[in-house]
Parts: C-alpha cells; structure tokens; sequence
C-alpha cells in the first residue's frame, strides 16, 4: 500500500472529479455551437413532422433539442463566470448583454419550437465564440472550424 492510499483510508478522504476554478486556459466554445446547431436542426426536423407522424420521433427530437438548449446555457455561463475578465468588459461593452441574450434565447429554444430563433441561437454562440477565439490570450491553434 503506497502512502497516499495508506493516508486516504486513515482520514476516509474519497477522490472527486471537477472542473476547477483555476483559470487553466480550457475554454472553448465549440460545444456551445455544436448544441446550438442541434436545436436548430431539432426546430427543424419537428417543425417538418406531419400530424402523422411517428411520436417517437418527435419525443426524440424534443428531448435532444431541450437537451441541448440546457447545455448552450451551461456552456456560456462556463464562459462568463470562468473564462471572460473585466478586461473583456473594457474591450467588449455589450458582452453583458449578448450573454445575458443568448442564455435567454436557449432558454426560449427549451420552451419552444421555432426555427427562426434556434438560427438567432446559432448566430449569438458563434458572436460569442468569435469575441473567444479573437483574444490574443488564446492559442493560435484553433482545433476546429468556425461555422
């Protein structure tokens, strides 16, 4: 037994998994756009449904579509209270407001079904995604592309 394991069944400490508040520099938004683009293409396909259509399709749509809103809200507020300092405020003034606006719009995209503002979604994410990866803090090497 090495010594930690002797030290953790002494105090009966557990190990926990987290995503933690040390500014490590692993933010990035593409999850934020992937769920936004899911609701739209969810708003879609349900919007296209005919009244005889299958109801397991549409509860499937429904669900990821929802599913998804939540994770475009999580993923921004990841964004605003762990990645964006008062420096952002400075050189962006409004990027209060255009929080604020898209964790509205995905909490909108939750409630209903419009694909009209699930593409508002996608096109606030990718605003929000384009203020994050023009910051001279970040990496120049982007990993994916911007839709």
């Amino acid at each position: 037994m090495d010594f930690n394991n002797l030290i953790n069944k002494i105090t009966k400490v557990k190990s926990v998994h987290a995503h933690c508040d040390i500014p490590c520099g692993i933010y990035d938004p593409i999850s934020a756009k992937i769920a936004a683009q899911t609701v739209h293409k969810m708003a879609i396909k349900i919007e296209a449904l005919d009244n005889n259509s299958d109801a397991n399709s549409l509860n499937r749509f429904i669900a990821a579509k929802e599913k998804h809103a939540e994770l475009v809200k999580h993923e921004i507020d990841i964004l605003w209270h762990d990645y964006f300092k008062p420096e952002h405020l400075e050189k962006y003034p409004d990027l209060h407001t255009k929080v604020w606006n898209t964790t509205k719009l995905a909490a909108s995209n939750k409630q209903n079904v419009d694909s009209n503002s699930a593409s508002k979604l996608v096109d606030s994410v990718d605003e929000l995604s384009l203020i994050h990866i023009s910051e001279p803090t970040r990496p120049r090497l982007i990993s994916y592309a911007v839709f």
